[in-house]
């Protein structure tokens, strides 16, 4: 079992990478949804700043999990199961960073809501609703298509990592089980964003549980001659 400097980070960016995604999102005071609504704007607006940061943790989880998923990918990079592990981490971090540019558009444009909407009537707030409308429309294929993304990702690298008996089976299970269930979610169900909810925080469990079992056991290692 490989267990140094490198499963060591690889580990701790996991546990990072999943402490940044959920804290940002069960502390934030609000969470907007897969369209911006006008109440998104009045309840951002109540505390500003402190959404605008819990935000910024959450986007850097996905930014960390994309470290997590580089760092992963020196370590197999030389596993004879590279020809799977290596294509799923490469569709996972393209994934990532997908979902990643999408939540920056709420970000934004929840900050900078909160001010073009502060003090104006319901025409005139509807009007601003209408005109990011456009917008919002490319950014949710951009949420759906990162999720499918990640899942192919997954699947891959859930595949790689049984096949090499690289890690513990039950967590190798998971990932596969993780992805699957997120590509079918996004192609087979029309209204998909309240179904997908529960597998985020499925995601952020997968990314402890790697973190933690990387950090205790190690990675299994077996180099093709």
């Amino acid at each position: 079992m490989k267990k140094d400097f490198e499963t060591k980070f690889t580990g701790w960016a996991f546990i990072l990478a999943a402490v940044l995604l959920w804290g940002g999102w069960i502390l934030s005071p609000h969470n907007v949804g897969e369209y911006f609504v006008a109440s998104d704007f009045a309840s951002i607006g109540e505390n500003v700043w402190y959404w605008i940061w819990m935000f910024r943790f959450h986007i850097f989880g996905w930014v960390t999990m994309g470290i997590a998923m580089f760092a992963l990918w020196t370590i197999l990079f030389k596993s004879d199961q590279r020809i799977i592990l290596l294509p799923g981490i490469g569709m996972l971090v393209v994934g990532t960073f997908t979902i990643a540019i999408a939540a920056a558009y709420y970000y934004n444009y929840g900050a900078w809501g909160v001010g073009k909407t502060a003090g104006k009537s319901a025409v005139e707030i509807q009007e601003f609703m209408d005109s990011i409308l456009f917008t919002n429309q490319y950014v949710t294929c951009f949420i759906r298509f990162g999720r499918i993304f990640s899942g192919v990702g997954l699947v891959l690298l859930g595949a790689g990592l049984l096949r090499g008996n690289i890690i513990n089976k039950g967590i190798s299970w998971l990932t596969i089980v993780l992805g699957a269930a997120a590509m079918g979610i996004i192609l087979a169900i029309p209204e998909y964003y309240e179904t997908y909810k529960p597998l985020f925080h499925v995601k952020v469990i997968w990314l402890l549980l790697m973190g933690i079992v990387i950090l205790r056991s190690g990675l299994r290692i077996t180099e093709n001659e």
